[in-house]
């Protein structure tokens, strides 16, 4: 802690503002300029110093951070999440979701027609690989991630292959080399998830799969929870789509959506997450290079005594996301997440629209959102 301090301390020097773009008048899915603010917190996980808005456009419902942060400030609030001091607990986390795991490499297993060679987009360590290599084991699995978490899946012996660097720069290197592509909780942290799709229909071969599971902005716990909904996660998360509009992106894209899942998508932890997220605001701060100093004995002793009487509440929320929560999720509207399964097609459909000044235009973006439903649905 000791050492990391003086270089937080730099980079706050400024302030937080230079970490920011400016603010964005119009909706990046749709174009439409009809905005409004959705939701405006700090960082409920790291603590680090900022404030995060996410907006939501009233035509086509999308949400989005605005203003979003910059690589500056990517970098900045990325760091020490998944490496570095939050590294080994964030592994720790990931290894013990095996069953969760199982059960993604099985949502994708009917589609599957024989041996497939599989590339996981953001797949840190790897973990979700060597669960579903054990679900799959006629599938040969390669990982791609920006840090080199990839690398160490390889070494490990969870990947075939552990790329480094951005999806789009892999697709356009190794276009039509894989039968699967999966995006777990990845499209959602992308600067340009257009991008991300069109990089995905490149890296398929014709007939691939493409599998996404993303948080569902339309959770009735998104409301209910407010800033303690677990799956807002800023300032990570830039985007946020409702499951229709990634669908008709998909098949504006060249894909063709083969399943929607709810229900087998959702994680049951919306209230045991949200009492912690609380909890974990409510008592001091534990000691963090970003802080200006180090607490002291009275006040490690106070945030001790916050979280132990919490143990009660946590423990009740835990309950009943399991009991109730989880059971009734998606009849209750309360799943917190959505996957879709799309399979590549042979040729891409014709441009519905085009970028004009950093805004993908398509026919959503001409029609208010519930006309526009009524005319894709009918």
């Amino acid at each position: 802690m000791a050492a990391l301090r003086p270089g937080y301390r730099r980079e706050l020097a400024d302030g937080t503002a230079v970490f920011f773009e400016a603010r964005r008048n119009q909706c990046p899915w749709c174009g439409s300029a009809r905005l409004g603010g959705r939701l405006r917190t700090t960082d409920l996980l790291q603590h680090k110093p900022g404030v995060f808005t996410l907006d939501r456009c009233h035509d086509c419902g999308h949400l989005f951070q605005n203003p979003r942060l910059n690589e500056r400030g990517l970098a900045f609030y990325y760091r020490d999440f998944y490496d570095g001091l939050g590294g080994d607990r964030l592994d720790g986390v990931f290894a013990g979701r095996t069953a969760s795991y199982r059960a993604r490499a099985a949502s994708v297993r009917p589609h599957l027609t024989g041996p497939a060679e599989w590339l996981d987009v953001g797949t840190g360590h790897g973990h979700f690989c060597a669960s579903a290599a054990e679900v799959l084991p006629q599938v040969v699995f390669d990982g791609l991630d920006r840090s080199d978490g990839a690398e160490l899946a390889r070494r490990a012996g969870r990947v075939r292959h552990g790329h480094r660097g951005t999806f789009t720069a892999l697709a356009a290197r190794r276009p039509g080399t894989y039968d699967v592509v999966s995006m777990f909780h990845y499209l959602e942290h992308a600067t340009d998830p257009q991008e991300e799709l069109e990089a995905a229909c490149a890296a398929l071969r014709p007939g691939g799969l493409l599998v996404i599971d993303v948080p569902d902005p339309e959770c009735r716990f998104a409301r209910l929870l407010g800033r303690w909904w677990l799956p807002w996660l800023q300032p990570q998360h830039l985007h946020l789509a409702p499951a229709g509009n990634l669908r008709r992106r998909l098949e504006g894209t060249g894909f063709t959506v083969l399943a929607q899942e709810h229900a087998r998508a959702h994680d049951a932890v919306d209230l045991v997450a949200a009492a912690w997220l609380a909890l974990d605001a409510l008592a001091p701060r534990e000691d963090l290079p970003w802080l200006p100093e180090p607490p002291g004995a009275v006040r490690r002793a106070a945030r001790g005594a916050v979280l132990l009487a919490g143990v009660p509440l946590l423990l009740a929320a835990a309950l009943l996301d399991r009991a109730v929560a989880g059971p009734l999720a998606e009849r209750l509207g309360l799943t917190n997440a959505y996957r879709l399964i799309a399979r590549r097609e042979a040729e891409k459909p014709p441009a519905a629209g085009g970028r004009r000044q950093g805004v993908l235009f398509t026919r959503e973006s001409r029609l208010p959102a519930r006309t526009w439903h009524q005319v894709h649905d009918s």
